[in-house]
């Protein structure tokens, strides 16, 4: 009922405190599921870590699923396979730190000296003196932070057991994701009311088939990017050429901030190791791959695969990074377009029709007809 101090207020103005105060609690419910997510992070990151290698593994799953392997099989090809691309990957990282490893240090050291020398006889004619008393300040304030670090042990200690804990946490979901997801998922419709589980169904199914197609688009990504900065470092003859790929892979699975990271170590490497030019032609290799990635693959690929604007996917990994860190900027896309597909198949009301993709999600095996009826 509107009184007469309402209709004193002019109608736009009131409109937009309407406006105003719902997004308001729009923002505060926001607010509060991301603080929540927050305090309970030690079992959320485990949670999508899980989700996302499940995404991964999904098409060879799926496939093999058709071709009648029993789902015990698929399940232990599924992680014993991906078990032992891990370990191949590890044995050639420490076969080869192990075979270079030696020369590398006795070239630091050599670089070293060289740097120190070049502060002695170049342009700064810095004396020993001088150098010793920088180097004297170095070892102070490392000395005063020496209690910092020691007080920090505890939390490094903390947070290894808390990576461990993890690691074997998104191994037990992912298990579970594969072996039993129809009922995992039959349980979760369970908890919406029944008349909007159909809408429930079909905006999960096909947000399922975006995040696979993620996963698949970043490992494509990942792999593109370690093998163009892995044989641009073996061609130029910097050491350690696996182990840059491998980490250049891992890093990628991290938008923007693991290609920066990885991409300085390779040219901090060659600088050491080989010297400012062959630094210089390795950072244009890095600079080469990731403007192939950040301006080509992932805004074509990874706009295309999950169905997010390539402004969008740059907007949501940065505040993703700035909400939760590595692991924000690692989740922000795939629940960016997770959300995005699901909301878009509500409100469109494709899900009337049935027409969904034939991804099916973990739950697939269970027919559609069947799931409708246990309803």
């Amino acid at each position: 009922m509107i009184t007469e101090a309402d209709e004193a207020i002019p109608l736009p103005l009131r409109i937009t405190a309407g406006y105003a105060w719902r997004l308001l609690l729009i923002a505060a419910a926001v607010a509060g599921i991301i603080w929540i997510v927050i305090q309970l992070k030690l079992l959320v990151i485990p949670l999508m870590v899980g989700i996302l290698i499940t995404a991964l593994l999904w098409p060879a799953f799926e496939w093999m699923l058709r071709h009648r392997f029993p789902r015990w099989a698929a399940v232990a090809i599924s992680i014993v396979g991906t078990l032992a691309i891990v370990t191949v990957l590890l044995w050639l990282v420490v076969w080869q730190v192990r075979a270079q490893l030696p020369d590398v240090q006795a070239r630091s050291m050599q670089a070293v000296e060289e740097f120190r020398q070049f502060l002695l006889d170049g342009p700064l004619h810095l004396s020993e003196k001088q150098i010793q008393d920088y180097i004297d300040q170095g070892l102070a304030i490392l000395d005063e932070q020496a209690q910092l670090l020691w007080n920090g042990a505890l939390a490094v200690g903390s947070t290894a057991a808390h990576v461990v804990t993890g690691a074997v946490l998104s191994l037990f979901i992912l298990i579970c994701l594969l072996a039993d997801g129809a009922g995992i998922w039959r349980w979760a419709l369970r908890l919406f009311p029944r008349a909007a589980r159909p809408a429930a169904d079909g905006a999960a199914r096909n947000g399922w088939q975006t995040i696979v197609n993620y996963a698949r688009t970043q490992l494509l990504v990942a792999a593109i990017d370690a093998i163009g900065i892995g044989v641009g470092a073996a061609l130029l003859g910097v050491p350690l050429a696996i182990p840059v790929a491998v980490l250049v892979f891992l890093g990628s699975f991290v938008p923007i901030v693991g290609a920066v990271v990885t991409g300085a170590f390779a040219v901090l490497l060659a600088l050491v190791y080989n010297g400012p030019w062959i630094a210089l032609a390795m950072l244009a290799v890095v600079l080469a791959v990731q403007q192939i990635e950040g301006h080509i693959l992932q805004p074509i690929l990874m706009g295309s695969a999950v169905k997010v604007h390539p402004l969008a996917v740059v907007l949501v990994v940065a505040g993703g990074s700035m909400i939760g860190g590595i692991p924000g900027a690692l989740f922000a896309v795939p629940l960016a377009a997770f959300a995005n597909v699901a909301a878009v198949t509500v409100s469109t009301g494709s899900w009337r029709t049935g027409d969904q993709p034939d991804a099916d999600l973990i739950w697939s095996t269970v027919p559609r007809q069947r799931a409708r009826r246990n309803r």
